[in-house]
């Protein structure tokens, strides 16, 4: 009974920050059930592959009433992401010595929120380049480029099928980049519609290959889904940037700690050993550097070091351009 409020308790919290920011639950969720020590990473993926599967189509649902999504775009991710989602789970069984397939598979989640990690970083990079040039959002300008899209939810697909990771963080950067003109409201509708059938399928696969364990999955969904509805519901009075940053330091931290625990050589741990302190100093690393990296890169953009326009400004799409170059 404990273990089942420990994992429902975990689904609650990362609900909400689903709800809050849209960032990814698998780059939150997978880690927190691992570090809980409530199954094998199988399993752990398996069941939170299945749980994102329903609460995720909920908000796709909210998101097709409202016209939110560019559905032909959503067509060719789709195409690319579901066979590649389905394949990731048998390529692991078919080629990783199952005695090692743990280790793995923590190896690999652990370089998967890093990039999880960095797409964040890109994404905020983007769209400050954005507000510097002055360019507005244009959904009538964006022509669908289907090999391009295609690769892009190959890439995600085997991602998410493998580590559950990267559907709502990896695959949607990738679009601001093959389509800058695409608008906020339509990244994260069509994201959220492609995300429905990738989820499925990788849920799908992984039940087939490594089996379903109700015990994870029941608390996981829950928990989850008034979680998500609630953070949803907060949504307008919190300022994600600040969450959304904090997430960033989480994920960095998660993802050496997961590579540490994993007994990834060039971290020298042995298996199920941990190095606290560098877990503790990836952390502080991450929130000391990366604020004096951004204002290089806001004085590369002809920004004084810090000010305005602030981080939040950007994400929200409210910052005035001003040229002062």
């Amino acid at each position: 009974m404990t273990e089942f409020l420990q994992i429902a308790a975990a689904a609650f919290a990362v609900g909400i920050v689903v709800g809050l920011t849209g960032m990814g639950g698998g780059a939150l969720m997978t880690p927190a059930l691992i570090f809980l020590g409530v199954g094998d990473t199988k399993a752990v993926i398996t069941a939170d592959l299945t749980a994102a599967a329903v609460y995720k189509s909920g908000g796709a649902i909210v998101h097709s009433r409202h016209g939110a999504p560019n559905f032909e775009m959503a067509k060719w991710l789709i195409v690319g992401s579901v066979p590649m989602a389905f394949l990731g789970p048998f390529l692991v069984k078919a080629v990783v010595d199952p005695d090692k397939v743990d280790d793995v598979l923590k190896i690999c989640i652990g370089f998967a929120l890093l990039f999880a990690a960095a797409t964040y970083a890109l994404r905020l990079y983007i769209n400050l380049r954005a507000v510097r040039r002055g360019f507005e959002p244009d959904d009538s300008k964006v022509q669908i480029r289907p090999i391009p899209t295609i690769a892009v939810g190959a890439v995600g697909g085997l991602l998410v099928g493998v580590t559950s990771v990267g559907s709502g963080s990896v695959i949607m950067v990738a679009l601001l980049m093959l389509y800058p003109a695409l608008s906020a409201v339509k990244l994260v509708g069509t994201d959220l519609v492609q995300a429905v059938p990738l989820v499925l399928a990788a849920a799908i696969a992984n039940i087939l290959a490594h089996g379903l364990d109700w015990g994870l999955t029941i608390p996981l969904i829950i928990g989850s889904v008034p979680g998500t509805i609630i953070g949803s519901r907060l949504a307008p009075a919190v300022p994600q940037s600040i969450i959304r940053r904090g997430i960033v330091v989480v994920l960095c931290m998660s993802g050496v700690a997961l590579l540490d625990k994993a007994g990834w050589a060039p971290l020298g741990a042995a298996e199920d050993e941990t190095y606290p302190m560098l877990i503790a100093a990836t952390g502080v690393m991450v929130l000391v550097l990366v604020p004096i990296v951004w204002g290089f890169i806001r004085k590369s953009e002809g920004l004084p070091f810090f000010g305005g326009p602030t981080v939040r400004e950007i994400e929200e799409g409210r910052a005035q351009h001003t040229e002062t170059r």
